[in-house]
């Protein structure tokens, strides 16, 4: 899942099908191939060149809860 992009990097958060794991729950019905959770602990950078095409835009509340995930982990980072 693409967070941000810039000059040609792109910040990405992974996305994996396994329902198991720790994470922001992504729901088929919101757009995933398939029922996911979003890691927010597992986040990279690659290269704009490197993303071939958008397969899902989330809705507003959906980008809402990843802020607020995000900004829940970079609170657990400077306690």
């Amino acid at each position: 899942m693409v967070l941000f992009e810039e000059l040609g990097d792109v910040l990405i958060a992974v996305i994996t099908s396994n329902k198991n794991m720790d994470g922001t729950p992504f729901l088929k019905s919101e757009g995933a191939v398939k029922d996911s959770v979003i890691k927010l602990n597992y986040i990279f950078t690659i290269s704009e060149s490197m993303i071939s095409r958008v397969i899902t835009r989330l809705s507003s509340e959906k980008q809402k809860e990843i802020y607020n995930g995000l900004l829940r982990k970079l609170r657990t980072v400077n306690e």
